[in-house]
């Protein structure tokens, strides 16, 4: 029974002495204004700004107790654009009849986020992120398959950005 309260006491005592490190968003930010992020990439996918703007949005609200606001005096801000979105292959299938045997889709976003609340101005940022996700069509169309990969490759990109943000990572 000693050792049982001893452990149980030890347990205790060091589980003070461990925390956490995750979102570090200051306790009055309690606003965020997301504007669009424009497709500014050579190759243009209509719904890819709106698409990745939501994804923003969402990704913050489900990770915060932030509330997004169309008002331009919110507490902290999110801008930019979309300035890059291609897809490569990465591998050959065949060397005699060249196929790509695996693709990768590339996204990058040009974020600009402001942080506004006294003695935090600092923090913010101007920066780029990328993000990418290997497909292979095998035997499916690039349109039947791009929305998915598109939705993978903004979870990538709303994870560094946030974590950019406010993890300070």
């Amino acid at each position: 029974m000693k050792k049982i309260i001893l452990f149980l006491a030890v347990v205790i005592s060091l589980s003070g002495c461990y925390t956490f490190k995750g979102a570090s968003i200051p306790p009055e930010m309690k606003t965020v204004n997301i504007t669009l992020f424009e497709n500014k990439a050579p190759l243009v996918i209509p719904t890819l700004s709106n698409d990745f703007t939501e994804s923003l949005k969402l990704y913050i609200r489900n990770q915060s107790s932030l509330t997004t606001t169309q008002q331009q005096e919110a507490d902290a801000s999110f801008s930019g654009e979309i300035t890059g979105y291609d897809i490569k292959p990465i591998s050959i299938q065949d060397n005699t009849r060249p196929v790509a045997g695996a693709n990768r889709l590339t996204i990058t976003v040009r974020v600009k986020y402001i942080n506004n609340i006294k003695d935090h101005e600092k923090e913010g940022f101007d920066e780029s992120f990328t993000a990418f996700t290997d497909f292979s069509l095998a035997g499916q169309s690039l349109q039947s398959i791009q929305d998915k990969l598109i939705k993978e490759v903004n979870v990538k990109l709303t994870e560094n950005i946030f974590n950019r943000a406010f993890a300070q990572w």
